[in-house]
């Protein structure tokens, strides 16, 4: 795992933390692999606002962060299944607060709100 040198000051904790998951679609592709083991083209499927070339070089990172396990099969067509590791099963708490926020404030935010919010909301009203 490679890591930035982190000071041992106030926020470096956080700023770790958001270090592994930054950017648009890492939080994303942990949310997805909650649950459970995915192949590469069900998570192009489930992120259609992701490039083929974007969702490898993420799934790398994460990989090379210790959060995904990347399991090779030799097949042919070979088969490649991701899956959370230890450490990205601990991110689940914080993944589930993060969505739970964000359809807290969706009407501030800017991505429309996921169908199964939407249908949550026809049946309460």
């Amino acid at each position: 795992m490679k890591r930035k040198n982190f000071a041992r000051r106030p926020g470096c904790a956080v700023e770790a933390a958001l270090d592994l998951i930054d950017g648009k679609w890492k939080g994303v592709i942990l949310y997805h692999l909650q649950a459970g083991t995915q192949r590469f083209g069900e998570l192009r499927r489930r992120m259609p606002g992701i490039t083929q070339r974007m969702l490898t070089k993420q799934l790398r990172a994460l990989e090379d962060d210790g959060l995904v396990i990347r399991k090779v099969y030799a097949e042919v067509p070979p088969r490649v299944e991701y899956t959370l590791s230890e450490l990205g099963e601990s991110l689940r708490p914080v993944i589930d607060i993060l969505k739970a926020w964000g359809e807290g404030h969706q009407e501030r935010l800017s991505c429309a709100p996921a169908p199964d919010v939407v249908a949550k909301k026809k049946r309460a009203a």
